[in-house]
């Protein structure tokens, strides 16, 4: 799959996109949320994993960004971040998110709603 990763933490984004490389995936990193959108524009992933408190856009945002481009309406939006109250959650939702998965994740869990999503856990 075709995967973008967007969180100003670059040890966090770096180490998640070397995980799904190893997992065969084609990977794309972002560090801040106005890079996410301009790299999911110019890339047109599968997935978006984008973490909410991030600079200059956040999570919520980049993800109404880029839920309002034709292309993305097949694109899978998971809010990955460790904001997890069920207000983050309830908003991520408003936002176009797809999902919410609260760090640090469980790369088992992430695989599992990469390869299958129709299998994902419950926002």
């Amino acid at each position: 799959m075709k995967i973008v990763i967007a969180d100003d933490n670059h040890d966090s984004a770096d180490s998640m996109s070397m995980l799904l490389e190893a997992g065969g995936h084609e990977v794309h990193v972002a560090y801040d949320g106005a890079e996410a959108v301009e790299t999911a524009e110019r890339t047109r992933p599968d997935v978006v994993l984008l973490d909410i408190g991030m600079p200059k856009m956040n999570g919520f945002e980049c993800a109404r960004a880029i839920r309002s481009r034709p292309w993305a309406s097949v694109t899978l939006l998971i809010a990955l971040t460790g904001w997890g109250q069920e207000e983050d959650k309830r908003r991520a939702l408003e936002a176009g998110f797809d999902l919410h998965l609260t760090k640090p994740v469980d790369p088992a869990t992430l695989e599992s709603v990469l390869t299958k999503p129709g299998a994902a856990p419950a926002a």
